[in-house]
């Protein structure tokens, strides 16, 4: 039994197509190519809007060097349709197979037909929905084959409509849909890997051993060629690869060569497993190297005695000992099981010693060691043997994230980890009206209909319609929530709630209830078919009618489910993968370490660990215990979408307690500071390797917890032309812009995203905890502050003050206060007077000037950082420290005061945002020209002398009437999209990331 997969694609119908048959119209069909493989839909007589609602099926398989990785669809007016003589071309388009999504998360796209030549007339679009399937295999049995009648019956009963090699030609399985395949590949994949099925044999000789393991590792070999053989043609690229992506459909990600991290190495102590030990119990084995000694948990009794653990012992002490001692002792007590007690009450089996100066060197790609048997000594007359393995690596070593460390004590928290953030969705439910409930209503004149929708811990409510006759409310509301896949958790409630405005009651009238697996997805705004839903009494067990409600529900894949803070956003691609463009490079991370760590635990230590978050994809290093200058030495790799994100880095205290299973450390992990960097600030292959001060602001004040050593590197990955193109291009996508959502919306749904990736976080192991999570999403960077506002008004006094630096110089001018400058202005202002046509293209030049002049002075090594002085976090007061980190609704005693307090603390947080966003705007008009981002300030001075070198060759006359002749057209010629121009000056950093 196996499985197959598959790749369909729905076409759906086509719109706009073009008349190719000389009467008007056009008969068009669809022919698909994926990998060789062709398919046909049927043809729709006369129709520029065709219909197919066509299902065909290609076959996946491994990757082919023959055919490309695109799939192609070609629309062609029918010649036996119509006068015509040929099939004439009705447009195309090439996907490639990266923006295939597995079924479940398909979606109805209409894509614009594409010319095949420069000069074809092309126009229309056609929808698909393009998914991979994976069906079950039940292959037949083969003894059924003998019994076959002759060759020459089936020739006979051939006219009748039996095929002759029917029996080649078909299938000898029946093919089973299957969605969840995770269960199905397993045994295929064991099957694959001979290594993974290998169990201890019972007490056999090694011969007999060798033996077995050559046999059963022979059977995937024997199976791969005969599926080889079998296949003739081409195979398609395999998704089920065993490469590990950072990104579903993106391309593995090479892996790390730890080149921008320093090296540490480790001495490597696999212990295996061991036989012939005179014990029945369960015996564990000691290691001592290099004054360090370490206790293994209890063996596995099968028929060996099997440990697998492998322990990592640092070589840079200067008291590195040359001598490694394994040893194996026997419990003489129950409660010797623990491993971290001391093995004084235990039996010595046996022992081995390596000299360590000849233990050899292992450094990746090397493939690992095998262990060997050792025989063990000094144990008495009974001596067994020990499987171990030991070398030297350093921190790429593949054994070393889930290896005993001897800088992390043994704390089963502390090892590093990848995790992702689940994939988020905007849930839209537009509530229209409802039907028959009049019966359930009291038929009071007072009385009001609402609906309030539940999902999960969101809950939203319709405005109140009062009672009607006809007992027939209507309301047109959309009401947008946060869903995470898998959507097999929650179902989306919608109440009937009556409101008697006389008692101030309310009362739920019934519930229906929506699957989350039902509900359509989209990723554009066509309009998704509405539908009716049962109302049921929620009070009964049985299902007993009570109306029904009119609803167009739907999941919105066009938009990026915000959870960072806009102005320190690491990601903005939509939800739905078939949106996703390819990515623009790779940025590394190297976490080398932190200094000067103030002591968070009252033993005077700290268990640091740093936690990395750049899109869906988190790192967190292994918790380095009682340090205060640990050192990781890791390195991470992300993939890179938008120049225009932020990475940011931050550090913790864990957690020092040891918990087993389901306990929890009921202590949190305290923040120590974090880092941001923006990814348009680096220059491209260039390592940055700087030490970034650790910032924390509380109730005390502003405090330097320490110091953290980063090295990071952005790689290219794509032409210079299109990498400078992204800067044109919409920073959010086009869903925000043509159906953008309210202020008020946004952070209610941000507040909701970041709840749900904190929650889904804290579910794995080790988990994140929940304040990690909201302090590197900036959960609260919204509540107000009256030391925010103080800065983002000297942001603003910073920004106007070029404007005040230009009317000092104009009157110093006026006043002649140098004579030559004045005389330069006089000439100056002639020569404009009697040539106006120089004006725009002098100022352009000037602009341009300013730019060069600035890029001696641009950044060169380090970068920026979290600046005290614009946050005013250096002189700060007790009352507004006070105030800042007081909780909403205020705590103070009186009532009255609260109210007053809290309305004018939302009226300043408003103010703050505006202010922050005017600050915003005139720092990026700064930055056109000062290379906080190189590339835009090299654009936009490149811009400038283009424009000025037009300017000077082309009259003016003729470039404003085009200019007015551009802004006045017709709103058929003009883009719902931005402009790239403000594209561009929207991904101008500002300083809104420096601030705390």
């Amino acid at each position: 039994m196996g499985t197959v997969r598959k790749l369909v694609v729905e076409v759906i119908e086509a719109r706009n197509l073009l008349p190719k048959d000389g009467h008007g119209t056009s008969s068009p069909y669809v022919l698909v190519d994926f990998y060789g493989q062709r398919r046909k839909t049927r043809t729709v007589t006369r129709d520029l809007s065709p219909q197919w609602n066509e299902m065909l099926e290609f076959n996946v398989g491994k990757p082919s060097d023959v055919f490309g990785d695109m799939l192609e669809l070609d629309v062609y007016h029918d010649k036996s349709i119509g006068p015509t003589t040929r099939n004439n071309f009705l447009g195309r388009i090439r996907l490639s197979a990266t923006q295939f999504v597995k079924k479940g998360e398909e979606a109805l796209i209409y894509y614009p037909l594409e010319k095949k030549y420069w000069f074809s007339w092309i126009s229309g679009e056609i929808g698909l929905k393009i998914y991979f399937v994976e069906q079950l295999v039940v292959p037949t049995e083969v003894k059924a084959e003998p019994k076959q009648a002759p060759p020459a019956e089936p020739t006979e009963a051939a006219p009748e409509g039996e095929k002759p090699n029917s029996i080649e030609e078909e299938p000898p399985a029946q093919v089973v849909e299957n969605p969840t395949t995770v269960e199905a590949e397993l045994p295929a994949k064991e099957a694959e890997n001979p290594t993974s099925v290998l169990m201890d044999p019972p007490l056999e000789d090694e011969f007999t051993q060798v033996k077995r393991s050559v046999s059963l590792g022979s059977i995937p070999e024997v199976k791969v060629s005969n599926n080889i053989n079998i296949v003739t043609g081409p195979r398609p690229i395999s998704r089920a690869s065993s490469v590990i992506f950072s990104d579903a459909g993106s391309g593995p990600i090479e892996p790390s060569s730890f080149d921008l991290v320093e090296k540490m190495h480790y001495l490597f102590v696999r212990v295996v497993k061991a036989r012939s030990l005179p014990t029945v119990g369960c015996p564990v084995v000691k290691i001592v190297v290099s004054g360090s000694h370490v206790v293994s948990k209890p063996a596995r009794k099968t028929v060996l005695f099997e440990w697998d653990q492998t322990f990592a012992f640092g070589r840079d002490a200067p008291d590195s000992s040359s001598l490694l001692e394994v040893s194996v002792w026997d419990p003489s007590s129950a409660k010797s099981f623990d491993p971290t007690s001391d093995v004084a009450g235990h039996v010595f089996l046996g022992g081995i010693c390596f000299d360590v100066s000849e233990i050899p060197l292992r450094d990746p790609p090397d493939s690992p060691l095998a262990p060997q048997w050792y025989r063990l000594e000094g144990g008495g007359a009974h001596r067994g043997d020990l499987m171990l393995a030991t070398w030297v690596g350093t921190q790429a070593d593949d054994s070393f994230p889930e290896a005993w460390k001897t800088d992390t004590a043994g704390n089963p928290a502390s090892k590093s980890k990848v995790y992702h953030s689940p994939k988020l969705w905007y849930l839209r439910s537009s509530v229209i009206e409802a039907q028959d409930i009049s019966h359930l209503t009291h038929n009071s004149k007072e009385s009001s209909y609402h609906i309030k929708a539940q999902l999960g811990f969101q809950v939203q409510k319709t405005k109140s319609i009062p009672t009607a006759g006809t007992g027939s409310p209507s309301w047109n509301e959309d009401l947008v929530f946060v869903a995470a896949e898998p959507f097999t958790e929650n179902h989306l409630l919608f109440f009937l709630i009556e409101t008697d405005r006389t008692a101030k009651e309310q009362t739920v009238l019934a519930v229906a209830s929506i699957p989350l697996t039902t509900i359509e997805r989209r990723v554009d705004d066509r309009k998704v078919a509405s539908r009716w839903f049962t109302f049921e009494d929620p009070n009964e067990e049985k299902r007993i009618y009570k109306g029904r409600v009119h609803l167009r529900v739907c999941f919105d894949g066009g938009y990026h489910v915000m959870d960072e803070a806009a102005h320190v956003c690491s990601d903005y691609r939509p939800t739905a993968r078939q949106l996703w463009k390819a990515p623009i490079g790779t940025v590394e991370l190297g976490i080398i370490g932190c200094k000067n760590l103030l002591p968070m635990k009252g033993k005077g230590s700290t268990d640091a660990y740093a936690v990395a978050k750049y899109g869906n994809k988190w790192v967190r290093t292994r918790t380095i215990s009682d340090s205060l200058e640990p050192r990781w030495n890791e390195q991470y790799t992300w993939r890179v979408y938008d120049p225009s994100t932020v990475l940011t880095i931050g550090v913790f205290d864990g957690c020092s307690e040891v918990v087993f299973e389901s306990d929890e450390c009921m202590r949190p992990d305290f923040r120590i500071g974090k880092v941001r960097v923006r990814i348009s600030t680096l220059t491209t292959g260039k390592v940055y390797r700087n030490t970034f001060p650790l910032l924390l602001l509380s109730q005390a004040g502003l405090k330097k917890m320490g110091e953290i050593e980063l090295a990071v590197r952005f790689i290219r990955a794509t032409p210079t032309l299109d990498f400078l193109h992204v800067y044109s291009q919409p920073l959010l996508p086009m869903m925000h812009h043509v159906k953008p959502l309210g202020m008020v919306q946004q952070d209610s749904l941000r507040i909701a995203a970041v709840k749900i990736v904190a929650s889904h976080l804290t579910r794995s192991e080790p988990p994140l905890r929940r304040e990690v999570v909201t302090y590197m999403l900036d959960a609260d960077s919204y509540s107000f502050s009256m030391r925010k506002v103080r800065a983002n008004w000297f942001r603003i006094i910073n920004v106007i003050a070029g404007v005040i630096d230009i009317v000092k110089w104009v009157d110093d001018t006026r006043g002649w206060k140098n004579p030559t400058a004045t005389l330069l202005v006089h000439a100056l202002l002639v020569m404009l007077v009697w040539f106006p046509d120089l004006i725009i293209p002098t100022f352009a030049f000037y602009v341009f000037v300013i730019g060069a002049w600035n890029y001696r002075f641009r950044s060169r090594d380090t970068l920026p950082h979290f600046d005290p002085k614009i946050s005013l976090a250096e002189s700060l007061d007790r009352d507004e420290l006070d105030e800042e980190f007081d909780a909403l609704p205020c705590t103070r005693p009186n009532e009255l005061v609260r109210a007053r307090y809290d309305k004018l603390r939302m009226l300043g947080a408003r103010v703050q945002t505006i202010l922050g966003d005017l600050a915003t705007q005139g720092e990026r008009v700064q930055a056109l020209v000062t290379w906080r981002d190189p590339r835009a300030t090299g654009i936009f001075i490149g811009m400038c002398f283009v424009v000025a070198f037009i300017l000077y060759l082309v009259p003016p006359k003729m470039v404003s009437m085009a200019f007015g002749f551009y802004y006045l057209r017709h709103p058929i010629f003009r883009d719902r999209m931005p402009s790239p121009a403000l594209n561009f000056f929207r991904r101008l950093p500002s300083l809104s990331d420096r601030m705390l």
